[in-house]
């Protein structure tokens, strides 16, 4: 079944500070889509690539960050949404966001004039980015930065609900990449192809269900710590299954 790729442009904060899943969460997106790509589609990525792992440069997209020269693409790894507000329904930015950029990769994967060069980076951003799609926060509220402004503390340190997210509950796990990706849930084929096939648009209101859930539970008292990863860790879990099952499935599409 083709992939289905709809554009969005949400709104979004130009001054926010947006973090993502982390080094080890995108590692573990990009593990569990070398374990479900094809093998023609392994084949393919290993020579553009030049012989480097899916995990190994699920980061890029945030590496460049501290150049300048890519100042530009900051806006692709989030869009801010009201918590009453749909995908469909919100405010558009033409300046973009992460659901045009993951169409703008594609396009670009996709074209066969596109210079190798050029394909190696936009290969680079989508594995990163079809991670960042799945992180809630990256969904959150205009109003604080999309929970870069809620502070807590975590186990005791300063941090913030987005943080908490991107990296907190990861990190506190104490688990390589490997050893995560080896550790989520067990679905069977029939799950996997019902998340693998389902539309972007779905994908991004799946997403956002899971930031209004993180906003309306979020707890009185913000030193948080052994319970709420207990209650979220699970679904962080999932998340980066998720990601993982989808970025292979738009992978083999692209490598067909």
């Amino acid at each position: 079944m083709k992939f289905i790729f709809i554009i969005a442009f949400m709104c979004h904060s130009p001054s926010a500070t947006i973090l993502d899943w982390g080094a080890t969460g995108h590692r573990v997106v990009g593990e569990v889509a070398a374990e479900h790509i094809s093998k023609k589609t392994a084949k393919a990525i290993n020579r553009l690539l030049d012989g480097a792992s899916l995990a190994y440069i699920s980061n890029y997209a945030d590496d460049i960050k501290s150049d300048d020269r890519y100042r530009s693409y900051s806006p692709w790894h989030y869009a801010n949404l009201d918590l009453d507000e749909t995908y469909a329904s919100s405010e558009k930015n033409e300046a973009g966001d992460i659901v045009q950029a993951i169409e703008k990769c594609v396009s670009v994967l996709k074209n066969k004039e596109a210079s190798k060069e050029d394909r190696q980076f936009y290969l680079k951003f989508l594995v990163h980015l079809i991670g960042d799609l799945h992180q809630p926060l990256h969904f959150g509220k205009k109003e604080d930065r999309g929970g870069n402004q809620v502070q807590i503390k975590w186990f005791g340190k300063k941090s913030n609900l987005h943080r908490l997210w991107d990296s907190d509950m990861i990190d506190s796990s104490q688990l390589s990449y490997t050893e995560l990706a080896q550790n989520l849930q067990v679905l069977s084929p029939a799950q996997k192809k019902q998340i693998a096939s389902s539309a972007l648009p779905i994908w991004v209101a799946e997403t956002h269900l899971l930031t209004n859930k993180i906003y309306k539970e979020f707890p009185e008292n913000t030193n948080l710590g052994y319970r709420y990863r207990y209650q979220y860790f699970d679904t962080v879990r999932l998340q980066l299954l998720k990601a993982g099952i989808r970025l292979a499935y738009v992978l083999d599409d692209i490598f067909k």
